[in-house]
């Protein structure tokens, strides 16, 4: 019995009582075990004398609300003095937690994931002047998978850059309609100039991202809106009908021309008038 419940690590300290048979066993918290039998002697990790218990007895602990059942094992030999040789089943119950995704590992404030086309045009046109990365991947990219660590990183040493995460494969019809169909895919966008570059890189060919995010992070300041995706890209994702995404067109107003512009264009000069009136006297002379 020693050897079993002291291979478990479930002992940390026995005692018996005479008056009653009773012996202690402590888990992580405390529990009882009793038994109407006497017990001799019974000392901690080292049961060498006899002792004769029930042959088999159950109890709650309080071993993570397990119960635990010690039975008398009679197809066993008896050897020698020790004629108590327990089995212990414990009905643990245990269920495995719910395993962490990979995209999820090392998230900062500053990393989101976009849950619909809605989300991901309002994002764009709520950042202001902030640079926002828009970061296309999916759980089956092994390249994604690999990239994933050090993305974390850059938005860990860049805090005031929004990284926005896109899965393929949840907005595959959406990702179509922007053009997306390698991966791993990177955009970045800023403030009234939009879509500043477009690239995809792994881990061999990071530089890329390295020097993208070093050209654009520099704080600028515009006057204008917000531009965010670009209006052929926002008419694709209206006139894709599976998704539930509206958008009206900007009305495209004609440019007014200046009224002295229009005159300029009515009427010549004087001095090529004249010229042309007696470039045609000349010819009609000429044809006497």
């Amino acid at each position: 019995m020693a050897e079993v419940l002291g291979g478990t690590n479930l002992i940390s300290s026995c005692h018996h009582s005479q008056g009653d048979g009773l012996f202690s066993v402590f888990p992580k918290k405390s529990c009882t075990y009793k038994s109407s039998s006497f017990v001799k002697w019974f000392q901690p990790l080292n049961l060498t004398t006899p002792l004769s218990l029930r042959s088999s007895f159950s109890s709650r602990s309080d071993f993570h609300g397990r119960r635990f059942v010690l039975q008398e094992n009679k197809f066993m030999p008896k050897r020698g003095n020790f004629r108590f040789q327990p089995a212990i089943f414990a009905q643990t119950g245990l269920r495995i937690g719910k395993v962490q995704k990979w995209w999820d590992k090392g998230l900062q404030p500053n990393m989101k994931e976009v849950t619909s086309t809605q989300d991901l045009v309002d994002s764009l046109l709520n950042a202001g002047d902030k640079l926002v990365v828009l970061d296309f991947f999916s759980p089956g990219c092994g390249g994604c998978k690999a990239l994933h660590p050090k993305i974390c990183q850059f938005a860990e040493m860049n805090p005031d850059v929004q990284f926005l995460q896109v899965n393929y494969e949840e907005h595959k019809s959406m990702c179509y309609s922007l053009n997306v169909h390698v991966l791993p895919f990177f955009r970045f966008y800023r403030g009234a100039h939009g879509r500043l570059c477009s690239f995809s890189c792994t881990n061999a060919t990071i530089k890329k991202f390295k020097d993208a995010l070093a050209k654009h992070t520099p704080d600028r300041c515009s006057l204008e809106p917000t531009k965010g995706l670009e209006e052929k890209e926002l008419l694709a994702l209206s006139a894709n009908r599976d998704l539930s995404f509206n958008y009206t067109p900007k009305p495209v107003h004609p440019v007014p021309v200046p009224a002295q512009e229009e005159i300029i264009a009515e009427t010549a000069p004087s001095h090529l008038k004249t010229a042309q009136d007696s470039k045609e006297k000349t010819l009609v002379a000429a044809g006497r």
